[in-house]
């Protein structure tokens, strides 16, 4: 079996590495989600499909991240 000590001894990238391959191992069938998550994530679902959601960009949430930061505070 492999330590802990020996993984912490990995590079960061060895280390992500080996996250990945435990994560994409893992049957997603197997989760089981608590009955707040599943509410939740219909609500979600049911308000996308009436066309009740707006999505941002990846570039469009940083601009508006950089542009809060940028402002200056009272």
């Amino acid at each position: 079996m492999i330590k802990i000590q020996e993984i912490l001894e990995l590079s960061v990238a060895e280390r992500l590495l080996i996250i990945e391959k435990i994560w994409d191992s893992i049957n997603h069938n197997d989760i089981k989600l608590s009955l707040a998550h599943e509410q939740e994530l219909d609500l979600r679902l049911s308000r996308y499909n009436k066309g009740e959601t707006t999505f941002f960009s990846w570039t469009e949430i940083k601009d508006e991240l950089n542009a809060t930061r940028l402002k200056p505070r009272n």
